[in-house]
């Protein structure tokens, strides 16, 4: 059957996921319009195509037990030296998105995986690119706020172009929501399971 690269985060919402989307592609990150503005909760995995339905009965049990909870960012941060990135840092929220990655990794689950890093919940705005525009993006963004209330995640699948297109979004309280990809018009449309 074959491997998929999947993934698991929390959607920046409109108008706040364009807006930073915009930012990154101006700062020259390449990657900006392949990977739709987010809080990691699972970084890219590499999982046998024959589990994605184990996956997503899972990642369905992980947000029944959750709730919503208020996301707020708050300027900027960066792991650099030890790795290229800067990011919009969450200021409030981020025990929430602990307590999901741990479960949606957990070992009864097909989403076991150590990290290379520990977690840290954080919206990437620049990555691999010139230490000059790693340095513009955190200080044109030290400013930046955001706040809003994280109600659901999604699973996103990264496409041999490397393109992360979104597989299904789980809503908390066990639902999967409609949720539209950014930029595309709103649906309201909510199925509970």
């Amino acid at each position: 059957m074959g491997t998929v690269t999947l993934g698991v985060s929390i959607a920046v919402p409109e108008p706040y996921g364009s807006l930073l989307q915009e930012r990154r592609a101006g700062f020259g990150d390449p990657a900006a319009h392949g990977i739709p503005t987010h809080v990691t909760l699972l970084p890219p995995t590499e999982v046998d195509s024959s589990l994605l339905p184990a996956v997503e009965a899972h990642l369905a049990s992980v947000a029944a037990a959750g709730r919503p909870f208020t996301m707020r960012l708050s300027g900027t941060g960066t792991f650099r030296p030890l790795s290229p990135v800067v990011f919009v840092q969450v200021v409030e929220g981020g025990s929430a998105c602990s307590w999901l990655q741990k479960r949606v990794r957990d070992t009864s689950g097909p989403l076991v995986r150590e990290l290379q890093f520990p977690y840290h919940p954080h919206v990437t705005v620049a990555h691999g690119i010139s230490e000059e525009a790693m340095d513009r993006a955190y200080e044109e963004l030290s400013e930046y706020r955001a706040e809003w209330t994280c109600a659901s995640f999604s699973l996103y699948e990264q496409g041999a172009d490397a393109v992360w297109r979104k597989l299904s979004t789980y809503a908390f309280g066990g639902g999967i929501s409609g949720v539209p990809s950014q930029g595309a018009p709103v649906d309201d449309h909510v199925t509970t399971l």
